[in-house]
């Protein structure tokens, strides 16, 4: 019997089956005991290699090496973390959004900050602070003249997962830039049904050049759970204080409170924003007692 060995994206797991995207073509799947055995079961958005048989089920052979993995949702692989705020709405809160951006960082995903509703009340502001954060901002609306064609051009390319507080307009921009993805999710929940499996199932979409994570229930709570990144690591996961770590007059710095300390100077000269600075201590007196073994 011929086995043929492909190279595919899984694109989502279903009551023990597994579909691997491979050549435009899916393949449902079963893996191997071997992987649960050492703790690493394939998730969404692995890159595999499957043995497909003339007769009988196709397999997952392996799994190459991840760029990250988010523990919930169970998702590897994201390039692009957009992180969805509106103007009004709700408010916006930038202790949760500079959180997200910081668990981004932290695993190695590219933040981008979305502005919405900008028809309802101006964005700018928002945008601003991102921006001269370092981070990519796009202001989207329902108005014809927004950003949202702009957006999709950056994501080309890219495995991207949207996340946002509920209101935000997750739904309206995913619609608006993608109009063919809730057609062919609203499809296949036609064809999978109600159940269990299916429920707040995390599937990736091929669709117009990139990949996209639909990920139900994907909140800013499941990122601070299971995101935490160590009082250490946090000063690396703000991109705007990197070319000052170093500089302060002790080396121990924790960048809150310290004289001599070369982020809050760069703080007080309008070099970093004040909403920023303020998340990241906020940030630090959450995690500053947590010891490293209990962050595994």
């Amino acid at each position: 019997m011929s086995i043929t060995t492909l190279e595919g994206v899984l694109t989502k797991v279903i009551g023990g089956f597994y579909y691997v995207l491979c050549g435009g073509f899916e393949y449902e799947c079963k893996a191997r005991g071997s992987f649960r055995k050492i703790g690493n079961s394939p998730v969404v958005g692995d890159r595999v290699t499957i043995s497909v048989p003339e007769d009988g089920f196709a397999s997952i052979e392996s799994i190459m090496p991840r760029r990250n993995k988010l523990k919930r949702p169970a998702l590897a692989n994201v390039d692009v973390l957009v992180i969805v705020c509106s103007t009004v709405d709700p408010e916006p809160n930038f202790t949760v959004i500079d959180k997200m951006t910081a668990a981004a960082v932290n695993s190695n995903m590219t933040p981008v900050i979305v502005v919405s509703k900008n028809d309802l009340k101006d964005g700018n502001e928002i945008a601003k602070i991102y921006r001269h954060s370092g981070f990519p901002v796009f202001i989207c609306s329902s108005a014809e003249d927004d950003e949202s064609s702009s957006l999709k051009d950056y994501l080309n390319g890219k495995t991207a997962a949207f996340t946002g507080n509920s209101g935000v307009g997750k739904s309206t921009l995913l619609n608006r830039i993608f109009p063919q993805l809730s057609l062919e999710t609203g499809q296949i929940s036609k064809k999978l049904g109600r159940g269990r499996h299916t429920t707040r199932a995390v599937e990736l979409f091929e669709i117009d050049g990139c990949y996209v994570a639909d990920t139900p229930g994907f909140s800013t709570v499941d990122l601070q759970r299971y995101e935490i990144i160590d009082k250490t690591q946090l000063q690396y996961c703000f991109p705007e204080f990197e070319k000052y770590i170093g500089e302060c007059k002790f080396t121990s710095c924790s960048h809150t409170c310290e004289k001599g300390c070369r982020i809050l100077q760069a703080l007080d000269d309008g070099d970093i924003e004040p909403s920023r600075h303020k998340s990241y201590v906020a940030m630090y007196n959450e995690v500053k007692d947590i010891k490293l073994w209990e962050h595994r």
